[in-house]
């Protein structure tokens, strides 16, 4: 599945969902269930190259700013809100992290369930029930896209002090001042 591809599932899914995300990830599994297997894996494979993407340490900054902590669940959780957001959000936040001041509401940003689209739209296309390494996970992994990896953060780490000059919107947004 190729990155327009990618995109324009997000974007239906999101526009169709009017923000609730149960609705999105209820339109993801659906639109993505009417493909051929093999674009349900591109779509997984996809989706993890972007996790890895966005793993920099100003999106963690962001996270650390908006709830007050990061760790590693959250942190991923987080990633996958951000992907859902679409393109636009994902390609801001990732060139700068103050980006996302715009588009946040107060409290917790977190998509989990967008890991889990592609292998419930994989089982409802091939029927099978027990996972293996066919589904899309396991293929996704055999190719080394693990987002559990111990993948190298990009970017240059922080300190907590440098956090409102780091990021001034989301700092002021946030209350932290």
């Amino acid at each position: 599945m190729d990155k327009k591809e990618f995109w324009q599932l997000i974007e239906e899914a999101k526009t169709a969902a009017y923000g609730d995300q149960q609705q999105q990830e209820a339109s993801l599994i659906s639109h993505l269930a009417q493909l051929e297997p093999e674009q349900i894996i591109g779509f997984e494979c996809r989706l993890r190259e972007y996790l890895l993407e966005a793993d920099h340490f100003n999106i963690i900054a962001a996270q650390k700013i908006i709830d007050g902590y990061v760790s590693d669940d959250p942190y991923l959780y987080f990633r996958c809100w951000l992907i859902g957001q679409g393109e636009t959000v994902f390609t801001n936040a990732l060139q700068n992290a103050d980006s996302l001041a715009s588009v946040m509401d107060e409290g917790y940003q977190d998509f989990e369930e967008l890991l889990y689209v592609a292998t419930e739209a994989f089982k409802q296309r091939t029927g099978k029930t027990n996972e293996d390494d066919t589904f899309p996970r396991g293929v996704a992994s055999a190719q080394g896209l693990s987002y559990d990896s111990d993948s190298e953060t990009k970017g240059e780490d922080w300190t907590e002090n440098q956090l409102p000059k780091l990021l001034p919107k989301l700092w002021k947004k946030f209350g932290m001042a």
